[in-house]
């Protein structure tokens, strides 16, 4: 069974940047070694993975990943807190 991945970045200038993949490592790296200049994250390296949740899924995770991106940054840190109350 193939797992997939939303994870949340935290990027040098504190904003965050979401996605989704089915190998966090691989992934981060390509972040982190700036492999994609258009990419949101390119000039603000260095990162931080701040959250990831795994699924079994890939249209659950995209979902899930669609519906992180509309969130303000306060639910996101939420989010990442643990902090269910408030999401």
């Amino acid at each position: 069974m193939k797992t997939y991945y939303i994870y949340i970045l935290q990027c040098s200038d504190n904003l965050t940047y979401t996605g989704v993949t089915n190998d966090i490592s691989r992934r981060f790296e390509e972040h982190q070694k700036g492999l994609n200049k258009n990419c949101f994250t390119y000039k603000r390296r260095p990162l931080k993975l701040i959250f990831h949740q795994e699924f079994n899924d890939i249209e659950q995770a995209i979902y899930f990943e669609k519906k992180i991106k509309k969130w303000s940054a306060k639910k996101k840190h939420a989010l990442i807190k643990g902090d269910y109350d408030l999401l």
